[in-house]
């Protein structure tokens, strides 16, 4: 009897020659490095060198979260990956009323330049890529980082690394939203414009189905979604007057790997072919790099379980596995004990371990597309594909990504699908071991990492003295130039960039901007 893939399509028993009636190999598989692109965007893929190895890290202050990286580095990442507190992740500063409790709690406080210049002190700019998993304020945590750089004498075209920026997928399944969509994607189009201009290696988004799955998204519901959502951001690019292959090329994806490897891997390479198709032939991109869609992998922090914790160890190494063999260009290993509470050194340590014995230990990275040409393989990509083409083709259909999210169409879908999931554990159908199967009489005791509830009324402090002693009002006459280039149609960004240079403070610059476009209520609040 066949099972159900996570999308909802029929996986055999067995699968032979029968399974690719139709297949044409030149064009669904191509070669590695050419269009399109299911083998993977480089020829050489990880022969010539592994993936980039981040390490998702940040919690308390910005000392206490730069110790973390620099302790990372040391034991080999060869990218760090920023998280913000959900404050700095809502544009609020540490001292606002409506965030009591929540300063530092998972990641950590940025409120101004004072504090990216503390994060990331010690730690060569230029040598090190970065990404920020932050959203709204993207533009904001950006200019903070570029103008840290610019304290040190780095150029804007020496800086390589991420920012998320991708707030539509916020409106879908994470909540972390501020601003309209409109204004929003006008925030986004601006980032890309000023990029292209003063950071030319930097990647102007990230634009993520990892969220989505989080939330309950099937492979297919992860990969339509986030790609409808990708072709809105390009679209409100190409409206604001860019050519398609000015940004193109610095688009880049985030995705989930889940411990169903075979379907993964199919998922990724699907993702790859589609992206490729809709660049080229849809908006006409010209370069080669606009087709590629270069991606990140975060093992999945959903399917981490509290209890029995040490067989997360065995989780995140099968997901692992899925990203590599998928083609994942950097990847980021979940620590076995985020379950219960943010990671240990010692567990963030053993989940960078992870990735460098698949690197080193292996033959993952001798030879290039492990698995292309095989029968399952190649018809779980062919129905993954299609299962994500029919619900991009609705998507469109209600008037594109954000006419859907108005209309709550993705958040439904997902939601359905989840609950889905919900009854099949609880039902016992779907195995969650040490959960619904295997479980243990008595959990063993786990002391975990514990965040000084003292450095909330710190970071107030901190706040206080740096409002005390910059120049008042150069700060205010920068945020009032902010204002009236939110009002009319000029980027925002260079205004927003000389407010924090003269020491206005995330939640100032944010503040301003909610003045002028107003705050998000989701359909089902108003």
């Amino acid at each position: 009897m066949a099972r159900e893939s996570e999308s909802g399509t029929p996986v055999e028993p067995v699968y032979g020659p029968e399974a690719l009636t139709g297949w044409d190999p030149a064009t669904e598989l191509g070669e590695p490095g050419a269009y399109p692109y299911t083998r993977g965007v480089y020829p050489t893929m990880y022969t010539g060198r592994p993936w980039t190895m981040r390490q998702y890290a940040g919690f308390g202050t910005a000392a206490e979260s730069g110790a973390r990286y620099r302790d990372l580095i040391a034991h080999g990442v060869t990218g760090l990956s920023v998280a913000f507190d959900l404050p700095t992740q809502m544009g609020y500063d540490s001292d606002a009323p409506l965030v009591r409790g929540e300063v530092g709690r998972v990641g950590v406080a940025v409120d101004s330049i004072e504090d990216m210049r503390e994060l990331f002190d010690g730690i060569p700019l230029d040598r090190v890529s970065t990404s920020m998993t932050i959203n709204a304020p993207a533009a904001v945590l950006l200019l903070l980082y570029e103008l840290v750089a610019e304290e040190r004498g780095i150029p804007g075209d020496r800086l390589t690394g991420t920012v998320q920026n991708d707030i539509l997928k916020e409106y879908i399944a994470r909540g972390t939203y501020i601003f309209p969509p409109r204004p929003s994607l006008r925030l986004t189009a601006d980032l890309f414009a000023y990029c292209a201009a003063a950071l030319p290696r930097w990647n102007t988004i990230s634009v993520s189905g990892y969220h989505m799955a989080e939330a309950g998204a099937s492979p297919a519901q992860e990969i339509a979604f986030t790609l409808a959502d990708a072709v809105a951001y390009v679209r409100a690019a190409l409206a604001a007057g860019m050519d398609v292959d000015d940004f193109g090329p610095r688009l880049s994806f985030f995705f989930v790997a889940r411990t169903t490897l075979l379907e993964e891997v199919a998922k990724f390479r699907a993702a790859r072919r589609m992206w490729a198709r809709i660049m080229r032939e849809e908006f006409g991109a010209r370069d080669p790099r606009s087709w590629m869609l270069r991606f990140h992998t975060q093992t999945a922090g959903v399917q981490l379980t509290a209890q029995q914790p040490e067989a997360n160890l065995v989780r995140v190494t099968v997901q692992a596995l899925a990203a590599v063999l998928g083609g994942t260009q950097s990847l980021h290993t979940n620590a076995f004990d985020e379950a219960i509470a943010l990671p240990t050194d010692k567990s963030a340590r053993l989940a960078l371990r992870t990735q460098q014995i698949l690197a080193h230990e292996t033959d993952l990275t001798a030879t290039v597309d492990p698995f292309a040409g095989s029968y399952a393989v190649e018809r779980l990509t062919d129905d993954v594909e299609r299962a994500a083409l029919g619900l991009l083709r609705r998507v469109e259909e209600l008037g594109g990504a954000e006419a859907a999210i108005e209309l709550g169409y993705q958040k439904g879908e997902i939601e359905r699908n989840a609950y889905r999931i919900a009854r099949e554990t609880e039902a016992g159908e779907r195995v969650v071991v040490g959960v619904n199967r295997f479980r243990l009489d008595e959990e063993e005791p786990y002391a975990p990492l514990r965040v000084d509830p003292a450095l909330e009324t710190r970071q107030r402090e901190r706040l206080a003295r740096l409002r005390a002693r910059r120049d008042t009002r150069t700060a205010d006459a920068a945020l009032l130039a902010l204002r009236a280039a939110a009002e009319g149609s000029a980027n925002v960004l260079p205004p927003m960039k000389r407010a924090l240079r003269a020491e206005a403070t995330l939640g100032e610059v944010c503040d301003t901007l909610r003045s002028v476009w107003g705050t998000y209520q989701p359909p089902d609040a108003r």
